[in-house]
């Protein structure tokens, strides 16, 4: 069957839950393009409901990554809320070092190798080591995204592009276009937030 035939025909076996958690994916990723704090109230509401949908096809890291999803919307909104005195935002934009960088990057890698042989030898999960891989690089990211981590964008980039193959190999195909769309709206995300960054640092120094 042609993606394109795929697609409606999961359209159309679509559940409401998944369109409603698809839905409110998007809004949640628009919103926090935007910097607006109600992109958490939306996360919370996907991920509730895509916490179900990936036990039931056994894609169990996943699942769990959706538990820890909310517990970040709830610090993600707190974090964002928070104001100085004047009423503007504490929590500007900023930028993570390299050195910061690779020690996540090696520490991601890592972590997947051990879960994924973990899931491989202990349980029936689907791609073991790409649902780890995914799995703590969305870890990481999402607490990028709460923290206003400028390059959670381009980490977005990587884990949604390989959670788009394993949602079409689980037949989650509107989830699987959701990823594709994820894809094209981090990239204006990114461009945004720069743009953001670079005129907050005439207000506030980067954090290295």
């Amino acid at each position: 069957m042609a993606f394109s035939e795929a697609i409606v025909a999961a359209w159309q076996a679509m559940s409401l839950w998944e369109l409603a958690a698809v839905l409110l994916g998007i809004a949640y990723l628009l919103l926090a393009m935007k910097e607006k704090i109600s992109c958490w109230y939306a996360a919370l509401g996907s991920t509730a409901i895509y916490t179900v949908l990936f036990w039931d096809v056994s894609l169990l890291m996943d699942s769990a990554l959706q538990v820890y999803y909310m517990a970040m919307a709830v610090y993600g909104w707190y974090q964002w809320q928070r104001k100085d005195n004047s009423g503007k935002a504490e929590l500007p934009i900023s930028r993570w070092s390299w050195q910061t960088h690779s020690a996540v990057i090696a520490s991601t890698i890592w972590l997947s190798f051990m879960s994924g042989w973990l899931l491989q030898n202990n349980t029936d999960a689907a791609w073991p080591y790409l649902d780890s891989f995914t799995t703590w690089g969305a870890v990481v990211t999402t607490y990028m995204v709460a923290k206003k981590v400028l390059e959670n964008w381009l980490y977005w980039i990587v884990i949604d592009g390989i959670a788009a193959f394993l949602y079409v190999d689980r037949g989650l195909y509107l989830t699987a276009l959701l990823m594709a769309v994820y894809v094209v709206i981090v990239v204006i995300g990114y461009v945004q937030w720069r743009a953001l960054y670079r005129n907050e640092q005439g207000l506030c120094p980067a954090t290295a």
